[in-house]
């Protein structure tokens, strides 16, 4: 028998499905196993908090426990976990690193008995305040996004997960309508598709998704063509989230409070925009800016949450489509509920809210997508990210 070799739109599709099955597995583990969950919670340093807190989630009840200090670092407002879970990567959301212009990530290792966590080193983000950042499927590079310098960067992640500078950094271009906050490119977020080869960025000043060509194993990032996807004039997208199917995509617009879903094509990494749905009430006439994006691990609902209307919008997804069709708002019980996350088999939410210092747990009813308060809140100051990995060795 001769063995034929696969073109790279082929193999990318067999790295995808791999990388999927692999989700699934792991998916399916962690659902069993786990009597908890570690959450971890990036805050702003700027008030009484002093860097990334740790509690357990229960599996089971949704109870929360007692936040502990994880580790003191300075404005640590988004976390990423490796793969491997020894490891933990914050953004230090600053305008100044080691007396340059710029901000920084922080690299940690994880007790694997206590859960706490290690600062092993920081490298510069390559821009002024970063806000979001990814670790690569293979473990091998962190991606962050610099609101501040409207810029991507990938830094290289060694054996030890140790940080190295920047292999890679595109800098942004341009500007949109609103006459505040679209004046200069300002990118919001950065995420990877399960085949590792596709990086998106959401630029909320360009009210772009940009998308750049990723090469794990250099950590470089290269122009796409076409080389983004729009939103509406003065929409302003923030975060980004993939369907598990990787089919579709969904986009939170911070400035005009909109959802928009796309198509997605796998094989030639583009976004194709199937439509927008608004996320708060009709009636609702107050300020109010978006800011989280989730899609549930079944793939049957999507949430977001607003600040201002301090709710969970939540949403249906059609099977077949992608779309979107409105399920209702969940107060999340505080004030600018900014992040918030799912435990990873799709059972809880945790809503954080900001100016209330507090995290609320909701249980969420597998069949219809609504959410209802477990009555655990914990308090925790100014909480704004949540990542989650089994607790426990």
């Amino acid at each position: 028998m001769k063995t034929k070799l696969l073109g790279p739109v082929a193999a990318s599709a067999v790295v995808a499905l791999g990388a999927a099955a692999w989700v699934a597995d792991a998916a399916a583990e962690d659902t069993e196993q786990p009597a908890g969950w570690s959450v971890y919670i990036g805050t702003y340093t700027r008030g009484e908090s002093r860097g990334i807190y740790r509690a357990v989630l229960c599996a089971t009840d949704g109870i929360l426990s007692e936040p502990e200090l994880a580790a003191e670092t300075a404005n640590p407002s988004f976390l990423a976990i490796h793969p491997n879970r020894r490891f933990l990567y914050a953004v230090g959301e600053a305008g100044t690193f080691e007396g340059r212009p710029e901000g920084g990530v922080v690299a940690f290792a994880i007790d694997a008995q206590t859960g706490m966590l290690t600062r092993l080193n920081a490298q510069s983000s390559g821009g002024r305040g970063p806000c979001h950042l990814v670790v690569d499927g293979a473990g091998r590079n962190v991606l962050v996004a610099n609101y501040g310098g409207g810029s991507v960067a990938v830094l290289r992640i060694g054996p030890d997960g140790r940080l190295r500078p920047a292999s890679a950094l595109m800098q942004h271009e341009g500007r949109s309508v609103h006459p505040r906050r679209q004046t200069a490119p300002y990118a919001h977020s950065v995420n990877l598709d399960a085949a590792n080869r596709f990086a998106f960025v959401a630029d909320l000043g360009l009210d772009q998704v940009l998308v750049y060509r990723f090469r794990s194993e250099a950590g470089t990032l290269e122009r796409h063509n076409p080389p983004f996807a729009r939103v509406a004039p003065g929409a302003g997208p923030r975060h980004f989230a993939f369907h598990p199917s990787g089919r579709f995509a969904y986009v939170i617009n911070e400035l005009d409070c909109t959802i928009t879903a796309f198509a997605y094509d796998a094989e030639q990494g583009r976004l194709h925009t199937l439509h927008s749905v608004p996320t708060l009430p009709d009636d609702f006439d107050g300020e109010n800016t978006t800011a989280e994006i989730v899609v549930h691990p079944s793939g049957r609902f999507v949430y977001g949450s607003n600040r201002g209307h301090d709710s969970i919008a939540g949403f249906r997804v059609d099977e077949e489509t992608g779309r979107l069709a409105p399920i209702g708002h969940t107060p999340t019980g505080g004030q600018t509920p900014r992040n918030f996350a799912l435990d990873p088999p799709g059972r809880f939410l945790l809503a954080q809210n900001q100016a209330s210092d507090s995290v609320v747990v909701f249980r969420i009813d597998p069949e219809t997508g609504d959410l209802a308060p477990t009555g655990s809140r914990m308090t925790v100051p100014s909480p704004v990210c949540i990542r989650m990995m089994p607790a426990g060795p």
